[in-house]
């Protein structure tokens, strides 16, 4: 068995418009708006030997959104720029930068930039889920644009 290794992914690009981390695994991120582009950024995962969280980058342009999803795990989201409306069930709660997120399991949710600048978040997530009642790694099978 190999001993696992630290790991510091240093930021590459600008704090407040695009952020950017060496090593980070990248995809354009599916929302149906054809207007504001969502990228997803692995920053730690599979790759990084996480056994228990996933880290993720979302960068989202002005207008844009993520989907409206549910899942069995939670979410830990942290705003590092921008500002936005997180819907939550039926609620929509203002956010901006610096603000912290606490996402339950089984929500349905979404993060949309109200801004007329990008807007960008961490997202912590499990490092494993169930799916099709198998246990089965976050960012398995996700084929990215960078690799």
């Amino acid at each position: 068995m190999t001993e696992k290794q630290a790991i510091v992914r240093k930021m590459t690009g600008e704090w407040n418009r695009t952020p950017k981390w060496e090593g980070m695994r990248s995809r354009v991120y599916p929302t149906g708006n054809q207007y504001a582009e969502v990228t997803e950024n692995w920053l730690i995962g599979k790759k990084e030997g996480a056994e228990n969280f996933a880290v993720r980058y979302y960068h989202i342009g002005a207008g844009g959104f993520s989907r409206k999803e549910h899942h069995a795990y939670d979410h830990g989201v942290i705003i590092l720029h921008g500002k936005g409306e997180v819907l939550i069930g039926e609620e929509k709660k203002p956010f901006s930068q610096g603000d912290v997120i606490y996402i339950p399991p089984d929500i349905e949710h979404q993060l949309i930039n109200t801004g007329k600048e990008p807007m960008g978040f961490l997202c912590i997530i499990p490092a494993k889920r169930k799916k099709n009642g198998q246990i089965v790694w976050a960012d398995e099978n996700i084929k990215f644009d960078n690799q």
